[in-house]
């Protein structure tokens, strides 16, 4: 048996027909009667023939990939999201492109990237575009879609909406009872931390119960941990009644770090966070938080970009969807 790869010539000698034929075949050409294409489709299964993907890139315009710039693995969210990109780009017919990958710098990667593999739209959803990277986009024809992130200039956008989620969380923690806050915030450079910090900041303030600290998380669980211990190491009448950590990955470092300085979460403090994620529900951390749907962003994203793969003359929206409020233990409430 040959190791060869069989290609074009290999099938169309196997059929009895040319090689133009073959190629007008598999892309489902109606000049080719049904019996032909079945019977060409049928032989080039058997030789297991398949197109390169640069063939069709080049008979076609289009690479059929899509890149995504995703955040650090550390973060659990990310990996959601990535999951959910690889399955819905898959069941598009379209292959993903891992652009760039966790902190810092994505200029000359992503826009390497775009020029070498012809991207046909990118998927971003951990950092702001950079100038540069938005220059290169544009004078290529990839459009972009910004996936829990803010929109910018020229840019669509699919986002959680982060203000009304945090507002949830608010008004859960006064209603129960709660009004002492502290804020595990991040001072990175996220328009989705800073748009739920401030949500929640400008509600608790409206309702005359402003935030008592406000603590930097950095966007980790070491963060979270951190400004745990720093909580739990205050004298029990200044130490707040509640905490708001602006993703889930910080609430279960804050959430670690109390229990173990044996401050019972749920009665003494409750703990909520955002994000909503799978290990959230998880016993040992219980938490209340707001699930992002996830899902539907990513879809929505992939609807927003292949539209304007197909018309590039399209204007640029922005999506905003609600989240899922999830009551748990953590809040004082019962785990559901």
């Amino acid at each position: 048996m040959s190791e060869k790869r069989p290609t074009i010539v290999t099938v169309a000698e196997a059929a009895g027909v040319a090689a133009s034929t073959i190629s007008r075949a598999l892309k489902g050409d109606k000049r080719i009667s049904p019996e032909t294409r079945a019977r060409i489709a049928r032989v080039a299964q058997e030789l297991g023939y398949t197109p390169y993907a640069s063939a069709r890139a080049l008979s076609s315009g289009r690479s059929g990939l899509v890149g995504i710039v995703i955040g650090p693995a550390t973060n659990p969210f990310y990996t959601e999201l990535l999951y959910e990109a690889v399955r819905q780009i898959g069941e598009r017919g379209l292959r993903l492109l891992v652009i760039h990958a966790g902190p810092g710098p994505m200029e000359n990667s992503m826009a390497d990237a775009l020029l070498q593999y012809q991207v046909d739209g990118c998927l971003i959803s951990s950092v702001d575009l950079p100038s540069h990277v938005g220059a290169v986009c544009a004078a290529n024809g990839v459009p972009v879609v910004m996936v829990n992130r803010v929109a910018q200039a020229d840019t669509c956008a699919v986002v959680c909406d982060n203000a009304f989620g945090s507002v949830q969380l608010g008004d859960l923690l006064l209603r129960s009872g709660r009004r002492r806050t502290a804020l595990v915030r991040t001072s990175a450079a996220s328009s989705t931390a800073r748009e739920r910090d401030a949500g929640f900041t400008n509600f608790m303030q409206s309702a005359g119960h402003p935030p008592a600290l406000r603590l930097d998380g950095r966007s980790t669980y070491e963060g979270g941990f951190e400004a745990g211990r720093h909580i739990a190491a205050l004298p029990a009448p200044e130490r707040p009644d509640s905490v708001y950590a602006v993703s889930d990955i910080m609430a279960w470092g804050v959430l670690d770090a109390l229990r173990l300085a044996g401050v019972a979460v749920g009665r003494d403090i409750a703990v909520v966070g955002f994000d909503g994620l799978p290990q959230s529900a998880r016993p040992v951390y219980d938490l209340t938080t707001v699930e992002q749907p996830v899902v539907a962003m990513i879809g929505r994203g992939l609807d927003l970009l292949q539209a304007r793969m197909r018309d590039k003359g399209l204007p640029d929206e922005t999506i905003s969807l609600r989240g899922r409020l999830i009551e748990r233990g953590s809040s004082g409430a019962r785990a559901s």
